[in-house]
């Protein structure tokens, strides 16, 4: 007997742990802070983005990377914090990267990519 409830107790974490990686991917994170205009036209923001861009996004997103492996990006279309959601909680095949860019880092490639001198 206390083997079936031993099973069943574990089913039950499992069936547990996969609805809360469902309830993760549902996520929709948040910057910590808004993303003002003065924020937007920060050359230290905006140079610090476009290292973390060449650095990691580029490779799939960029205009050497077409066709088909990954979305082109259209920033015009984009509401703020749109990229930095993106980039902390993933979107489709596209991993999070909340453990390995910090918020800031994140939300300067958002700032990067909305300036005028983003470049795919």
């Amino acid at each position: 007997m206390w083997r079936i409830l031993g099973a069943l107790g574990i089913a039950g974490a499992l069936v547990a742990g996969g609805l809360s990686d469902a309830n993760a991917a549902k996520k929709k994170s948040k910057p910590p802070i808004p993303f003002t205009e003065e924020m937007l036209l920060d050359e230290e923001r905006i140079s610090a983005g476009r290292e973390i861009w060449q650095e990691q996004c580029q490779h799939c997103h960029g205009a050497k990377a077409y066709p088909g492996k990954a979305p082109k990006l259209k920033p015009a279309k984009y509401k703020p914090g749109f990229v930095y959601r993106r980039a902390t909680d993933g979107f489709r095949k596209m991993p999070a990267f909340d453990d390995y860019y910090d918020d800031t880092e994140r939300m300067n490639v958002e700032v990067y990519i909305r300036s005028d001198k983003f470049s795919p």
